[in-house]
């Protein structure tokens, strides 16, 4: 081959490569079928119009319509009546009118929209859609329907190659299951998970879920749930940082400042970490775990390591356990021991291991205490086992009950009558109205003791007691205690603050 055969040939290659590269990307739409074309520069110019059974092909887009008009100088086809867009032969576009550009591969449906792709179909008036990377996007009210869920939204886009939809202001889903109400989410037609990256509400026939960000999945009954959160039903509210929560089996984490009440028993309870499942209504609160019992004229405040609630043997009651350093605030009483154990039927506290309770100035003690608030006034403490009551009377001074059992009545949140049975001892101090006196100690095995502003006003000694009246000079330091006197103000919760102190 010859020099100059060599360089026509060169010449040819670079002229037709540019064609080449033109015929790629700036495919012509073809005209494959039409019932008439006709053309006339008067009307459109630079466009042949279709009429009748009209089929375009571009790409892998096949057209169908009752009429068009093709323009010839810029790849641009508007399709009317019954138009219908074959996307690589799964993707189906229905309008009553249709945009569509070749050479950007945009369309712009108008008229009753129907974008279907597999089991999902999206409705809207208007709908642009990017044909190169399927996706369509409206900004007036559409509706989006699969095989479990129909979601509206004022704003949305569809992407079909990654079965998402994302939807915007005015959000609604309804389902068999469930309704949502949202601000912004993201929809997987495929797995049916909601992607929550707004202000949503999440309702079926037993709670309302809250959120501002969180995943649902409807398929599974699986939830996740941040900023905000917030589980509402019809007997309790959950409150978290987060909360893990399944729908189906009712099992849920609340993590983070939890919080669940429940309305009915009027009881709260709170912890940086609670595990609780609303279908056998148990809880387990640990990590700054605290209690909260609530009514219209105080609250009772308690700490623990460890809190449990389950139901009561009796329906729609509860049964709250508390483990290793209770200590509870109230008002009028305070309180710690190692375990406590309440029962909602008829409000009943009873507490275990080294038990102390303090009302107004008494401090109570025994191996067991029972604290039962009965309709009718009075409520009752029971003492068993190494009952003991200590109240100051002055600095250095206490008045004292001893006994193997005790049953005090209190009246008005104040104590005001003890019973003691068995081995009862009694050290008080006697007044007259210039002050003490001296020092009364007396034994015998029952004994009543009454009770004003929290002050001895007066004894009785069911069996004949033994003892004696000690005038003050006479006084030593081991008369002033009965055997086994301890005082506990230090370690008294003064505040509901300090029920979170722990004991040095």
């Amino acid at each position: 081959m010859n020099l100059k055969t060599k360089y026509s040939k060169l010449v040819f290659l670079l002229l037709f490569l540019p064609v080449v590269s033109w015929a790629q990307t700036k495919k012509r739409i073809d005209i494959e079928q039409a019932g008439s074309l006709q053309v006339d520069k008067r009307i459109v110019a630079n466009a042949q119009r279709l009429i009748g059974n009209v089929i375009i092909t571009h790409n892998n887009i096949r057209l169908w319509c009752d009429s068009a008009y093709s323009y010839t100088d810029t790849n641009m086809v508007h399709a009317f009546g019954h138009v219908h867009i074959l996307k690589d032969d799964t993707l189906h576009l229905y309008s009553d009118f249709l945009n569509y550009n070749g050479d950007a591969k945009w369309a712009v449906a108008t008229g009753n929209v129907r974008l279907v792709n597999k089991s999902t179909t999206l409705t809207t008036d208007t709908l642009d859609f990017d044909m190169s990377r399927n996706v369509g996007y409206y900004d007036d009210y559409g509706t989006v329907v699969d095989s479990s869920s129909t979601l509206y939204s004022k704003i949305g886009e569809y992407y079909a190659n990654e079965d998402k939809a994302y939807f915007k202001t005015e959000v609604e889903v309804l389902s068999n299951d469930y309704t949502l109400s949202s601000d912004t989410l993201i929809y997987d037609t495929k797995t049916q998970v909601i992607s929550i990256v707004g202000p949503t509400s999440i309702k079926d026939e037993e709670t309302n879920l809250y959120a501002e960000r969180g995943f649902y999945n409807s398929n599974s009954g699986e939830v996740e749930l941040y900023n905000n959160p917030e589980i509402l039903g019809d007997e309790q509210k959950i409150n978290a940082d987060s909360i893990f929560y399944n729908k189906t089996t009712g099992d849920g984490r609340a993590i983070g400042n939890a919080r669940i009440e429940d309305f009915k028993n009027r009881m709260i309870v709170k912890g940086n970490r609670v595990v609780y499942n609303d279908q056998d209504e148990t809880s387990l609160a640990t990590d700054s775990a605290h209690f909260m019992l609530y009514s219209k004229k105080d609250t009772l405040f308690l700490h623990a390591d460890t809190l449990m609630s389950r139901p009561d043997t009796i329906p729609n009651e509860k049964l709250v356990t508390a483990y290793y350093e209770v200590k509870f605030f109230r008002e009028d009483m305070q309180g710690q021991c190692d375990s406590m154990v309440y029962w909602s039927l008829d409000s009943t506290i009873q507490l275990f291991h080294n038990p102390v309770i303090w009302s107004e100035n008494n401090q109570m003690t025994a191996d067991y205490i029972e604290m039962i608030n009965q309709t009718n006034e009075p409520d009752l403490v029971k003492m068993k086992q190494n009952a003991f009551i200590v109240a100051m009377e002055d600095s250095g001074r206490y008045n004292q009950i001893k006994g193997r059992n005790m049953l005090g009545y209190i009246r008005n949140n104040e104590l005001y009558k003890i019973n003691v049975d068995g081995n009862g001892q009694s050290l008080y101090y006697a007044r007259d109205g210039q002050g003490i006196i001296g020092l009364n100690k007396a034994q015998s095995s029952s004994i009543e003791i009454y009770l004003d502003s929290s002050k001895v006003s007066k004894i009785v000694f069911i069996k004949t007691p033994d003892g004696q009246l000690l005038p003050l000079i006479n006084i030593s330091d081991e008369d002033k205690k009965l055997p086994g006197f301890q005082w506990y103000d230090a370690i008294r919760p003064k505040r509901v603050e300090d029920i979170f102190h722990k004991n040095k």
